[in-house]
């Protein structure tokens, strides 16, 4: 194989690798669910949540962990149901474990599926937060009272997931590996280190 195919293939091997890390992000591949940025409403009804600091953190989105305090919140979340849409819901944050409110908005109905809560200030301390989302049932409606919870912890500041220091630890070997092999005077001196650590 000369070094243009090896080549091609290790970039077509990367490109693979990028496009199934994009997989990762929310909920693996078609026919998993792994996806923990979701509230369920009902049994097998969701809530999709992503949360978001664009002014400390521009065009990254968080789920479980919000790395700043005293920044800007923005927490969308998606129906992931059309029955949702034509019902009042609550949003609440709260401190805890004291149960201290930081959000609330009223209920009110949102017709587009999507929901959009800005906490301007975000959230003055690290620790962890709750959210609350209720569904209140339409007057005289035979609906229950849907209650869903789910928690974060914020500024704990960003951090790398292990699978992200796993895919930059490959990109570092693979690009060594191809200057090793593009590089005759490299590949003689690592050949000529190995061959000692042999003896």
């Amino acid at each position: 194989m000369n070094m243009k195919q090896f080549l091609k293939k290790i970039t077509l091997g990367l490109t693979a690798l990028l496009f199934s890390t994009a997989l990762w992000a929310h909920g693996g591949a078609a026919g998993t669910d792994t996806d923990q940025c979701k509230f369920e409403l009902e049994k097998d009804h969701w809530l999709h949540y992503t949360a978001y600091q664009p002014k400390a953190f521009p065009a990254e989105d968080f789920c479980g962990n919000i790395p700043a305090t005293d920044s800007l919140i923005q927490l969308v979340f998606d129906y992931q149901d059309m029955k949702y849409r034509n019902r009042s819901i609550e949003f609440e944050v709260t401190k805890e474990p004291e149960g201290t409110r930081v959000f609330f908005q009223e209920a009110a109905k949102h017709k587009s599926g999507t929901v959009l809560l800005a906490l301007p200030e975000g959230v003055a301390e690290s620790g962890k937060y709750l959210i609350h989302i209720t569904l209140l049932p339409e007057e005289g409606a035979s609906e229950q009272r849907l209650d869903a919870h789910m928690s974060f912890k914020a500024g704990k500041g960003q951090s790398m997931s292990r699978n992200g220091m796993l895919l930059y630890g490959f990109f570092a070997f693979a690009g060594l590996y191809v200057f090793y092999l593009a590089n005759g005077g490299f590949k003689r001196a690592v050949d000529s280190a190995l061959g000692k650590l042999k003896d």
